[in-house]
């Protein structure tokens, strides 16, 4: 009996197959209520205010990702019962991603809660009896256990040290989700910084032994295509990811649901928005915000948190805060929420000055020295970081022809001058109405001339 495929029309990839064995082990997770959820979140942030096209999902990433490790796994002769479990990882890897995805992380004191801290609790409910017994009833020669969906968890939140083969798929420096976004994001942004090409990639890729275990690599050949990936992944972060106009866009987003959150807990402004479940979820943030840095046990108090709100964090989208922003823009008060709502409805975005890292304490000196009475987010320091390559932490590892292994630095002048090296620059954000004032005219001109 002839193959049957599964397809699926991809701008980034064209047609992308699955064949039935495939497709039955990952069609239930695609079908879930967890996993349409990422349809309404943007896989860039605002990236589309700057770039209109880049209104691309983490949904459709999600499924690039899938058909890349699918690629691997037939490239490198992975077993079915690997295949099976490093598939459903690669689909599901950013199912814990809120809003506007790593937006929505900044919001939290120190970054202290991340998306891949969620993903635990969304596989939790593929780990349940009902979903268990449907998938196997479809999937008979390869049926899911709770032990397997802890394999799978742990593949995705790093975690995994029984396979690192099957890790590095899943997430290294080479893996199947930087090799889709990156040219899932070059293509909908409309750019051509993050090309490298692909199918050469794939076809240089090999298994290599790293400290007696299996690990993900390159032969020799591929040196020169891994060098392109690199440096597609560099010019992305620098031309698109940490595009000023976009980090400005984002930054006024965070700060109006910072200050939402904080005035939740200050004033019954809000009080007739209760029954929201962004509101309540920001007002349960503003709590764990105020505690999280006295807290005495760091990661219980973490940990409590994630369980006892995830079920409202699973509703949320990118919908839910352009609801909130249009509501507020059309309120007359002054408090700083509405004011930011009014600023991103009308797409009112700061004025953004890129500084070198070397002047930056004269840029504070200015900034501490401006007179006038403002909002601290009415002009403020970024700070961009930025690492092309890390050499230390999680090498790229090549394959000669004599079989003898080298690290990528070695074999590439190139590699070996930016590992290990940050890149990081800053910006400073100046809300526009402030350069309608003398005042904030000159220190304007005064840090462009820095």
């Amino acid at each position: 009996m002839p193959n049957i495929f599964h397809v699926i029309k991809d701008p980034v990839h064209g047609t992308m197959q699955f064949n039935s064995k495939e497709n039955s082990w990952i069609k239930p997770f695609i079908d879930s209520v967890n996993f349409q959820r990422l349809r309404h979140i943007k896989q860039l942030g605002l990236a589309d205010w700057i770039f209109p096209g880049a209104t691309h999902s983490r949904f459709s990433h999600g499924l690039g990702c899938c058909y890349i490790v699918s690629q691997i796994c037939n490239k490198l002769g992975i077993s079915d019962n690997d295949k099976q479990l490093v598939m459903i990882a690669g689909l599901l890897h950013d199912i814990g991603h809120g809003p506007f995805s790593h937006l929505f992380e900044a919001i939290f004191t120190d970054h202290s809660i991340q998306h891949e801290m969620w993903t635990p609790l969304f596989l939790e409910e593929f780990s349940r009896k009902e979903f268990l017994d449907a998938y196997n009833e479809r999937n008979k020669k390869h049926p899911l256990t709770k032990k397997k969906i802890d394999q799978i968890r742990d593949l995705i939140t790093h975690r995994c040290k029984i396979n690192k083969l099957l890790s590095d798929i899943v997430s290294s420096q080479l893996d199947a989700d930087r090799l889709d976004y990156l040219l899932r994001d070059s293509h909908f942004c409309g750019v051509t910084y993050g090309n490298y090409e692909f199918r050469w990639l794939l076809h240089c890729l090999t298994i290599v032994e790293s400290d007696s275990q299996k690990a993900l690599g390159v032969t020799r050949k591929g040196v020169g295509v891994v060098e392109e990936y690199l440096m597609a992944r560099r010019l992305m972060i620098r031309n698109v990811y940490q595009h000023g106009k976009k980090s400005g866009a984002e930054f006024f987003m965070q700060e109006f649901l910072k200050q939402l959150a904080q005035g939740i807990l200050d004033q019954k402004l809000f009080s007739q928005l209760k029954e929201n479940a962004l509101i309540q979820f920001l007002r349960k943030m503003s709590e764990f915000n105020q505690t999280i840095k006295s807290s005495k046990n760091r990661e219980r108090a973490i940990n409590q948190y994630l369980k006892d709100n995830y079920s409202l964090y699973q509703q949320l989208c990118d919908y839910d805060v352009f609801e909130l922003i249009r509501e507020l823009a059309g309120w007359k008060d002054q408090h700083q929420a509405v004011i930011l709502a009014k600023r991103l409805h009308e797409r009112c975005l700061p004025k953004v000055i890129p500084l070198d890292v070397d002047k930056i304490e004269r840029a504070r000196a200015l900034i501490d020295g401006f007179k006038g009475k403002i909002f601290q987010w009415q002009l403020a320091i970024i700070n961009l970081p930025h690492l092309s390559y890390e050499l230390l932490k999680d090498p790229i590892l090549v394959q000669e022809s004599t079989g003898a292994i080298k690290y990528l630095h070695e074999e590439s002048l190139m590699i070996g001058a930016l590992s290990d090296k940050n890149e990081d620059h800053y910006l400073v954000c100046l809300d526009q109405p402030l350069l309608a004032t003398k005042a904030g005219e000159k220190l304007y001109n005064a840090l462009r001339n820095l």
